[in-house]
């Protein structure tokens, strides 16, 4: 599946306002479609909440849908940075996955709506960028992949090859789950608390 679809266009030439803009209107857009819903909210509501016309709206978007591609992206590329950066570090595989897995879970916490929108509207993406965004989610997983495997490699971690992905994708969905089941764990844990438990058991199966 590949993971490199054509930008969305702009008008805009300068990149940096691009950025700005568009992070803008990510904001608002994700707090109206957790309050309305996708299908409810239009673009002319996402304008007025950011606070510029609509007509300079679609000089940095085409559609609604566009705005939820451009949070989908917004985050992975988030995460993906965030563990790029820590397999670069001179760290075991133990040491290194219960930093990624403390990192991941963090950022699954301060864009708890923005991954609770993902789960819930990303069916109404086209299918190009629906695509994207699946393959986006697989670049996630291979990295905690690529933090097991140095594990098993440098003897830190007891995992068998074939356990590996499935490993990864669970490490995955458990951060996500804090975002999706918020209602219920919340009751009985804060963040750390669940992470650490979370690690603990996740080691305790790798030791």
């Amino acid at each position: 599946m590949g993971e490199t679809r054509k930008p969305i266009p702009t008008l805009v030439k300068d990149q940096g306002l691009v950025r700005l803009r568009r992070g803008q209107i990510i904001r608002a857009a994700v707090d109206l479609f957790v309050e309305k819903g996708f299908h409810k909210t239009t673009t002319r509501e996402i304008a007025r909440a950011t606070g510029i016309g609509i007509g300079t709206l679609y000089e940095y978007i085409q559609s609604k849908e566009d705005v939820l591609y451009l949070v989908c992206d917004f985050i992975h590329t988030d995460v993906e940075e965030k563990l790029t950066a820590l397999l670069a570090e001179q760290r075991t595989g133990r040491d290194t996955l219960v930093h990624a897995i403390r990192s991941f879970f963090k950022i699954m916490d301060e864009m708890q709506d923005y991954v609770l929108l993902i789960y819930q509207e990303s069916k109404s993406l086209p299918d190009e960028m629906l695509h994207y965004v699946l393959a986006k989610e697989e670049v996630i997983m291979r990295h905690f992949e690529k933090i097991l495997e140095r594990g098993a490699k440098d003897g830190s971690l007891n995992i068998e090859d074939g356990s590996r992905k499935l490993m990864a994708h669970n490490i995955t969905v458990l951060g996500q789950m804090w975002a999706f089941r918020r209602w219920f764990l919340r009751r009985y844990y804060t963040l750390e608390q669940y992470t650490e438990r979370q690690v603990s058991l996740l080691l305790k199966e790798m030791s």
